[in-house]
């Protein structure tokens, strides 16, 4: 083909517009086409296309499969599954080096990236599920102090914290960040403490200063537009903000009141990414609400979805989280799950109200969306 145009018409007009499989198998082609391929200007550009030429739907990573009612001391995980909605649903097995290790995944992805973590028994990991390739990266402090404590057969007094991981949209470095309330967990004199992760140094640095504001604990963070976002826990007046930490400047700052007041129940409250777009959602019977944040404003919520409960308890039960919702599927249809067992993939459209089963199993994951990419971190 090169015969015919020149390397750079192959590369801008033919290559960036083919899909990731597609690219994979052809860096056997030639010594030209693998150093393209392999080049991390033309990763982004290709990704860049695909996301706004594509209406395709994202992957869905199922992380730490097992089953749980297989009676054993030490239970088995696949780790990594992944499937496209849609297409028969049919799931497919990711090999990976860490096989029968139990791992949880951070709730977002960031250029077909997942970062998945261990509280303290394991080093973490960013992969790409697509091409196969992963990093492992080590304990930040706070892990290392949890670390300790299991040894020593002692535990915290309250849930753990859940990290992030997310992209400084500036300069394009990939942050894992764990923010937590070290006072609170008797680390330290500070209200919060925020530790992260420098991928060229392969070394985790504490920023300062940190967040002012406490978080809700038993969140995860949600990535979304160059910015980590948490829960702040409940203030007197019963006020629960949305906090930011912007990935560029390495700064917190509260943008926004969260539009439910007094929540009497923190599992019952959520934060999600659906079409790059931060939401937050609240079960209150009888329905769970989802709004999203206006984007020019970061003031005004929009409701954009509303769940029917009395619907899903007749198919799950009484359940102990509030629904995570994970992506929108065609357009409108909103994709979501229980997040305590993780074994069924709900979709529910508004138009004509219906609720479907997608994807169902025996094995119990964490979940997360992602679209394919050749990304990968230097």
């Amino acid at each position: 083909m090169e015969e015919l145009f020149p390397h750079d018409v192959v590369e801008f007009h033919i290559l960036k517009r083919l899909d990731v499989k597609t690219l994979l198998k052809f860096k056997s082609v030639s010594k030209p086409w693998i150093s393209t391929i392999q080049s991390p200007c033309f990763q982004e550009r290709q990704l860049i296309h695909h996301l706004s030429q594509s209406s395709g739907d994202p992957h869905v990573l199922l992380v730490s499969l097992y089953d749980p009612s297989a009676r054993q001391q030490d239970p088995s995980f696949e780790a990594l599954r992944t499937l496209v909605v849609g297409s028969s649903s049919a799931s497919v097995q990711i090999p990976t080096p860490w096989e029968d290790k139990l791992y949880d995944v951070c709730n977002t992805s960031c250029d077909g990236l997942i970062c998945l973590y261990s509280f303290y028994e394991l080093p973490s990991i960013v992969v790409n599920p697509t091409t196969r390739w992963h990093r492992t990266f080590p304990k930040c402090n706070y892990q290392l102090v949890a670390a300790d404590k299991g040894e020593r057969d002692e535990c915290f007094e309250v849930p753990y914290h859940t990290p992030g991981f997310g992209k400084d949209i500036i300069s394009g470095t990939y942050k894992p960040v764990w923010l937590y309330n070290s006072a609170e967990l008797g680390l330290n004199d500070k209200p919060t403490t925020c530790e992260v992760f420098d991928f060229a140094s392969n070394a985790w640095r504490y920023l300062v200063p940190s967040s002012p504001h406490l978080i809700i604990h038993t969140q995860y963070p949600v990535y979304a537009d160059g910015s980590l976002h948490w829960f702040t826990a409940l203030s007197h007046e019963g006020e629960t903000m949305v906090l930011a930490l912007d990935l560029h400047s390495e700064t917190f700052q509260v943008i926004s009141k969260a539009p439910f007041l007094n929540v009497s129940d923190e599992y019952k409250i959520v934060m999600c990414n659906l079409d790059d777009r931060l939401c937050v959602s609240e079960e209150k019977w009888p329905n769970q609400v989802i709004w999203s944040l206006d984007d020019l404003d970061h003031k005004t919520w929009k409701q954009i979805y509303s769940i029917d409960l009395m619907i899903t308890s007749s198919l799950f039960g009484n359940t102990r989280f509030a629904f995570t919702p994970l992506a929108v599927l065609d357009k409108d249809k909103l994709l979501f799950y229980d997040r305590e067992h993780g074994n069924a993939l709900v979709t529910h459209d508004p138009k004509t109200k219906a609720y479907d089963f997608p994807y169902t199993s025996k094995r119990w994951a964490r979940l997360v969306c992602y679209f394919p990419s050749l990304i990968s971190i230097l």
